[in-house]
């Protein structure tokens, strides 16, 4: 999934994620992209079996055991651990099985798709995020987006 106005339009009609893996480490790249998406409108949900809690936010041991619908299941695991997770997301009825920079698992894809959800692989949610609303550009970096028209920042719910 690389289409730019696909990436827009998932990051934003979908504005709850569980991020798997979550750490309560600051300096971990899970914990400063939940953050990142914190700061910008989105409800997070840690998902660690470590953890009571996480950035404030009750932390739960696996997908099955949150009580509210989740749209994105951000992946912050092993490639080879990824099938577990997608058949957790089809279950609570995600809509986005997303998996994060270095992460990519198509059986777990192949999987998921069947069953109707989204697959993003090998892409942060916090960068997508950045490069697509977030005004990256105006920090110099080439964000690969060519438009005469500024994005507009995912509507807040």
């Amino acid at each position: 999934m690389d289409d730019i106005s696909t990436l827009r339009r998932i990051l934003a009609d979908n504005r709850v994620i569980a991020m798997v893996g979550l750490s309560a480490h600051w300096y971990r790249p899970s914990h400063f992209a939940a953050k990142y998406m914190l700061d910008h409108g989105y409800r997070v949900i840690p998902v660690n079996p470590s953890y009571q809690e996480v950035l404030g936010r009750k932390c739960y041991p696996t997908l099955r055991d949150i009580p509210e619908q989740v749209d994105i299941v951000d992946c912050f695991r092993k490639s080879a651990e990824i099938e577990p997770i997608a058949e957790d997301a089809i279950v609570v009825g995600a809509k986005v099985l997303w998996m994060q920079i270095g992460v990519i698992n198509e059986a777990a894809a192949e999987k998921a798709r069947k069953a109707g959800l989204e697959v993003v692989m090998n892409r942060c949610v916090k960068i997508e995020y950045a490069r697509l609303f977030g005004g990256l550009h105006w920090a110099g970096v080439n964000t690969g987006v060519i438009s005469a028209r500024r994005a507009q920042a995912a509507e807040r719910r």
